[in-house]
């Protein structure tokens, strides 16, 4: 559902909220995120779809339907603690079968504190960076997302290394791993036939962070760009934007592209249209994006880091070292001078998304997982 932010009051009633098409019977679901994410958007929409009542609630002011937890300043730990009273109060008006929340250290530690006035399970699905970055942090913020951990029913992560990562955090009552993957339609431009063009076409779909190190990749290929060997497209978003694009004018102006954020039904095919799909994350819990290059039929180049490692080796796609940039520039060399059209690895590729990574299947598990928790409860 779209139409901006829903000004819901608490002597309003949510029941509508996300109930279209679902019958009497349907699982309802508190979702708490961040309501400016794209993730929770496509969750929740994917949870409608497959018949469940969803009502996001979020102390961001994100442009999707949700019920909006706080109405003043930044987003911090004092923030959570205020929205305490409002979420109990919303609790207690949409009564729902289970609650989910997403990231640790804001919306589990909030589902956290809500959970000892209440019966109903909780879910908590950890996503990267509040389980890999922020207890690391401080003192407190560990012990903030300790609390969420320990206090959830079930906690999901998207791959077997963060699930270890997070169960070395905190004692856990249940955690599973359920990864996101690509929608089943977005299968349809996987090609029977391929060619690498000349030069080669790179994407690098992850914006201008520091996590995501799109600097080293500049710096590593470099020569091949002004070589007029590879093309790369970068997106036109970050926090780092203008500092690359300076760092990006002293290159040839043909072999630098950037693009602007799409919609999903838009991106996809754009993303099809490359030949590597390019990633030096220095931590990615799992490797979402490169999943979805592979069912579209990408060949998959990523820094050699544990989470990349469960999707990518030397069958499914290229590794190289984050501590030497010419280990990317060989691969990347290769594949631009080579006419390997990669017909194995890429129906490979496409075969592993089949049987692990579609986003409607693993929606499906998380249903299941859903249900299981609330029975367990009414027991």
């Amino acid at each position: 559902m779209g139409g901006g932010i829903f000004p819901l009051q608490l002597s309003e009633t949510p029941e509508g909220i996300g109930k279209t098409f679902v019958s009497s019977d349907a699982l309802k679901i508190l979702l708490l995120a961040d309501s400016r994410s794209f993730h929770t958007e496509r969750f929740a929409g994917e949870l409608r779809q497959q018949g469940c009542h969803v009502l996001v609630a979020s102390v961001e002011r994100g442009h999707m339907l949700h019920f909006h937890l706080r109405e003043h300043g930044e987003v911090s730990t004092r923030h959570y603690l205020l929205s305490v009273p409002r979420a109990r109060a919303l609790l207690r008006r949409f009564q729902p079968d289970i609650i989910d929340a997403h990231f640790a250290s804001g919306y589990g530690f909030l589902a956290s504190l809500l959970g000892q006035r209440s019966n109903i399970p909780s879910l908590l699905h950890v996503l990267g960076s509040d389980v890999l970055i922020v207890p690391n942090l401080s003192f407190l913020r560990r012990k903030k997302v300790q609390r969420a951990l320990q206090k959830a029913n079930c906690v999901v992560a998207d791959s077997k290394y963060l699930a270890q990562k997070t169960v070395s955090l905190a004692s856990l009552k249940y955690v599973e791993v359920i990864g996101w993957g690509v929608e089943k339609k977005a299968l349809v431009h996987h090609k029977k036939d391929y060619t690498l063009t000349k030069p080669l076409r790179i994407i690098v779909p992850r914006g201008h962070e520091p996590v995501y190190n799109n600097g080293f990749i500049l710096d590593a290929l470099a020569p091949l760009v002004n070589d007029k060997q590879v093309e790369i497209t970068f997106p036109a978003h970050g926090s780092l934007l203008s500092e690359f694009r300076n760092h990006a004018s002293t290159l040839s102006e043909s072999g630098i592209h950037y693009y602007n954020k799409l919609p999903r039904e838009e991106f996809v095919p754009f993303m099809a249209g490359f030949d590597v799909c390019l990633s030096a994350a220095i931590s990615d819990s799992s490797p979402t994006i490169l999943v979805e290059a592979m069912a579209l039929g990408l060949i998959p180049v990523a820094a050699d880091i544990p989470g990349v490692r469960e999707w990518l080796n030397a069958d499914s796609g290229y590794l190289f070292n984050l501590d030497d940039s010419s280990s990317l520039r060989s691969v990347i060399g290769n594949l631009a001078k080579g006419k390997d059209p990669h017909k194995v690895m890429r129906s490979r590729n496409l075969e592993k998304v089949r049987q692990h990574g579609i986003f409607e299947d693993n929606m499906s598990i998380h249903i299941e997982l859903m249900r299981r928790l609330v029975a367990e409860v009414r027991v």
